[in-house]
């Protein structure tokens, strides 16, 4: 098709001709267009339709302190007046990022050493990769290369973090995973443990896998886990109980480093500062990002313990010089925005607000739609919750993909006043709202998402789709 210019387009029309969507199906868009966004304020987005929404995915798990926070602007405004930008190759610095850098280090748990900057989670998780085979590297053990993810993670999509991811809509036709990553049983309790198990048993039983996994392939050879302290978007999957102290105590026989993706749980949403907080986790690497500026800006951190750390230093002089980083590495107005975000979620306590806010939402979920012939499970920890749609609650039989029905929960709470995620794998709904939702907003919310939830399942009974109770 010929390019004209845009002048004569509507915004649609401009948005489906030259704007290539991530994580959107390519023939849907071209026959159904965009939803445009226009203006945001609290929990609440609106589009260009003048169509207010309740935002219980905090964008994408990320806007933690809500929209139109007027410091962050001003930081962002600020900081470009007074230097919009300097990069932080051979020893340049700036202020905003070296107070940034001492302040996550404040935050983070002991034993963490410094701070590396990148602009999202994904070049963050490549970033660790890196240093992994770069540390390995330095020590000697060049064999000491494969990484160890798990089914249904996500660690994002750049060639590193995309091969740790573990769902299929991600590696399928992109060639992805490269050698050297390898898989493990994920945490997914209403599938994979079985009745009658204890908590304890399936974390001893998924510490087992891995250790058969890293004893097949060789010690010798494995250099990482990676690993989300709740799995986000592979299905919003706390793990068991003791599962992380079993994990390390294998990782620690085998001299295998943790890299601990705190993207999504990282600054509050669990209820915890971190995930690692919350489940007692020794990182070798952390990995930040979306909270950390809430979204404002772009920005991201790979944070390395004084165990990695030594050894780079040691082996510096021998070295020509660090070769990894971006032209946006420690950008001066994301390391602004971040800073007078963090401002915002330690005065508000948020960490705190998602912790209670959390547990009633979980509670509003459970009396609205606990009963709900579809709802299988609904699980999660602080503000991030997830439920499963099934078609069977009696056998967990899942509901046929072709029927799409969390797509069209989610389409369907546009019509309700609200915003939830459905989930790639499975038919499950995500919702990880900003950590200033209210009780009010949480009622709100539930009503909406209830709404949703029977319409879907209407139309589903009078197209004969599904029968509730009905073994298929």
């Amino acid at each position: 098709m010929a390019h004209g210019s845009g002048h004569n387009l509507t915004l649609e029309e401009m948005d489906k001709r030259f704007f290539f969507h991530p994580a959107t199906s390519i023939s849907d868009h071209l026959t159904n267009g965009p939803r445009i966004m226009e203006r945001a304020s609290g929990v609440r987005v609106e589009d260009t339709n003048g169509v207010s929404l309740i935002d219980g995915a905090a964008g994408l798990w990320c806007v933690n302190v809500g929209y139109g926070r007027q410091e962050i602007v001003d930081a962002i405004s600020e900081q470009a007046k007074k230097l919009a930008f300097f990069h932080s190759f051979t020893s340049m610095s700036n202020e905003p990022a070296i107070r940034l850098s001492e302040r996550i280090m404040r935050m983070v748990p002991e034993g963490m050493s410094r701070v590396f900057f990148g602009n999202s989670g994904s070049d963050a998780n490549d970033t660790n990769i890196k240093l992994v085979w770069y540390y390995n590297n330095l020590r000697g053990l060049p064999q000491k290369k494969k990484i160890i993810s798990r089914q249904r993670a996500y660690h994002g999509v750049t060639l590193g973090g995309g091969s740790c991811t573990g769902l299929p809509i991600n590696h399928d036709k992109f060639d992805l995973p490269l050698d050297r990553f390898r898989h493990t049983l994920s945490v997914d309790q209403y599938r994979e443990k079985p009745e009658g198990m204890s908590e304890q048993s399936f974390a001893a039983h998924l510490a087992d896998a891995l250790e058969r996994m890293i004893l097949d392939e060789n010690p010798d050879t494995i250099a990482a886990f990676i690993a989300e302290p709740v799995m986000g978007t592979g299905g919003v999957l706390p793990p068991p109980e003791g599962y992380f102290d079993k994990v390390q105590e294998v990782l620690d026989r085998y001299d295998v480093l943790m890299i601990v993706d705190e993207v999504i749980c990282g600054f509050g949403r669990l209820g915890a500062m971190f995930g690692s907080d919350h489940f007692g986790i020794r990182p070798d690497f952390m990995t930040l990002a979306k909270g950390l500026s809430s979204g404002y800006q772009p920005i991201s951190g790979s944070v390395v313990s004084e165990r990695v750390w030594q050894v780079l230093e040691e082996s510096a002089p021998s070295m020509p010089g660090f070769g990894h980083g971006f032209t946006y590495s420690a950008h001066p107005i994301c390391a602004a925005a971040a800073l007078a975000n963090l401002d915002i979620l330690e005065r508000e306590d948020l960490v705190s607000n998602a912790a209670s806010s959390g547990a009633y939402l979980k509670q509003q979920l459970d009396e609205a739609l606990g009963h709900h012939p579809m709802v299988g499970d609904i699980r999660g920890v602080g503000l991030m919750i997830g439920i499963e749609l099934v078609a069977d609650k009696a056998t967990k039989q899942s509901l046929d993909p072709a029927l799409k029905v969390a797509p069209r929960v989610m389409r369907q709470g546009y019509e309700n006043g609200i915003i939830c995620r459905a989930l790639p794998h499975r038919d499950v709904i995500a919702m990880s709202p900003p950590l200033t939702f209210s009780k009010d907003d949480c009622e709100e919310y539930v009503a909406g998402l209830s709404a949703s939830i029977r319409d879907v399942t209407d139309e589903l009974i009078r197209s004969g789709d599904w029968t509730p109770g009905q073994h298929h």
